[in-house]
């Protein structure tokens, strides 16, 4: 008889020996690698921690209250629920750079998920969502964009602490972003969000931590629950780890070093047109934190391997800091970042050069992904700040160009730009962004995008035009 594999996370939980006091300190929360909890709030929900509502006086109206539904008489075993709505209008003129009709998508999205703990050492998370799309001019919507129902996440969860060592294994569908943010991100700008199959482990100290993690790729349908289905073509794979920088080498600083060894197999890889298996090998480390008033995020990754009977020899850099402007908690902040992602290759038979990310965050390049971080230069100075109370805002022009000038430019689904190929010079693009944040409530928020993309010499001389971009959304979620 074949176990099925949630069985066995649940024996595992029942019969773990006793664990350590959970007061012992822990590896810090915000670089476990699940992203930030601001307000409570994190874009992956499981990684909310709403135990502080146990309390019956903090639960003081309805939606708090189902953040914390007691299932026995003592609270150990309860249950979380969470939900989001987001109705969202993007305006793209001359969509894909090419001159033409406008593009309007009028987009929802709508989740729902339940996180049920089992005592401190066992969890099961379900979640489902509908993701809706209409508008004009939006071409054969894939299933990250349009899906009538699906089943997003459901893991179930095995977690304790020896000492001051912390173990855990997450099996199931679930998002999984313990990476730099331009690696491996859960693309919320999809109404769909981006989740694998498979299983996770990791052990934490309070200053150490890895991650092991072997996953498959979702097939996301346009139908019901029954046509998301795990991709046997794509598998995800290798270890994450974490350091703690200590405080007294820079001064006080709060900084966190993370390595990282990761395999990507693809049997239907794609390049210049020719479909065959691909093995990509990530070997890089990511610096981010802060030091006094100075944030940075730096991360450098060589990739190697095989795509088909070609070698693949790529390297992708990036370098963001900021710099407050005060020491009060919503001073201005000045910043640039500097990118790079390499090219070449995709148009010959020598060695591939085109980095390839797993499964980034496009709209850091372009909010209309017109770019990605493949045969690309990039430096954009920014700045962020707060106008006025609950509203933020940030502004950023970015200069753009190409590494090999013998290589398309390319889309963030890594499409060239048919053409770029065949002409010279490296001038891309120049992209002016603004961004603005309203906090309407605690659970609703406004935000609106803009950018307009002034196409540089390269795409110009293969027939493309400039472009603007809108997106105007209200989210709702508890």
């Amino acid at each position: 008889m074949k176990l099925n594999p949630f069985w066995g996370v649940a024996a595992l939980a029942w019969s773990a020996p006793a664990f350590a006091d959970t007061n012992t300190p822990s590896y810090p929360a915000a670089a476990q690698g699940d992203g930030a909890t601001v307000g409570g709030y994190n874009l992956s929900r499981w990684a909310e921690d709403w135990r502080a509502y146990r309390a019956p006086a903090k639960r003081d109206d309805f939606l708090d209250r189902l953040k914390y539904l007691p299932l026995d008489d003592d609270g150990d075993i309860y249950l979380t629920l969470s939900g989001e709505a987001r109705a969202r209008v993007n305006l793209t003129g001359n969509p894909q750079l090419i001159e033409g009709p406008e593009q309007r998508q009028d987009i929802l999205r709508l989740v729902a998920g339940a996180d049920l703990h089992v005592g401190e050492h066992l969890r099961f998370y379900g979640e489902v969502a509908h993701g809706q799309i209409s508008g004009k001019n939006i071409g054969t919507p894939s299933g990250t964009f349009n899906n009538s129902f699906v089943h997003q996440q459901y893991f179930a969860e095995v977690k304790g602490r020896f000492g001051d060592l912390d173990l855990g294994i997450r099996y199931g569908r679930q998002e999984f972003t313990d990476g730099p943010n331009l690696l491996i991100s859960q693309r919320d700008n999809n109404t769909i969000r981006f989740v694998l199959n498979g299983t996770r482990v990791w052990a934490r100290t309070p200053t150490l931590r890895a991650t092991l993690f072997d996953f498959e790729t979702t097939n996301l349908g346009n139908g019901g629950l029954g046509d998301d289905v795990p991709d046997k073509n794509r598998r995800f794979s290798g270890v994450s780890a974490g350091f703690v920088v200590p405080e007294n080498w820079l001064g006080g600083s709060r900084l966190f070093f993370d390595p990282f060894f990761w395999r990507r197999r693809n049997r239907v890889g794609t390049w210049g047109g020719v479909v065959a298996p691909a093995v990509r090998y990530y070997a890089g480390a990511r610096l981010w934190g802060d030091v006094g008033r100075l944030s940075l995020d730096w991360t450098l990754v060589h990739q190697y391997g095989e795509f088909q009977d070609r070698r693949i020899n790529a390297w992708q850099a990036f370098f963001a800091q900021t710099w407050k402007l005060g020491e009060e908690k919503n001073a201005p902040r000045v910043g640039v970042h500097m990118d790079y992602g390499s090219g070449g290759g995709g148009y010959d038979k020598g060695t591939l050069r085109n980095a390839y990310a797993p499964y980034g965050n496009n709209i850091y390049f372009s909010y209309g992904l017109f770019l990605t971080a493949t045969n690309l230069i990039a430096l954009a100075p920014n700045i962020s700040f707060t106008p006025a109370p609950r509203l933020r805002a940030s502004l950023e022009y970015q200069f753009t160009w190409r590494d090999d000038q013998r290589d398309a430019v390319y889309r963030a689904n890594y499409t060239p730009y048919v053409g770029t190929e065949s002409v010279t010079g490296k001038d891309v693009a120049q992209l002016a962004r603004a961004q603005l944040i309203y906090n309407i409530a605690p659970r609703l928020t406004l935000t609106a995008r803009g950018e307009y993309l002034k196409a540089g010499a390269v795409l110009r001389k293969a027939g493309y035009v400039d472009s603007a971009f809108l997106g105007t959304w209200l989210s709702f979620r508890f």
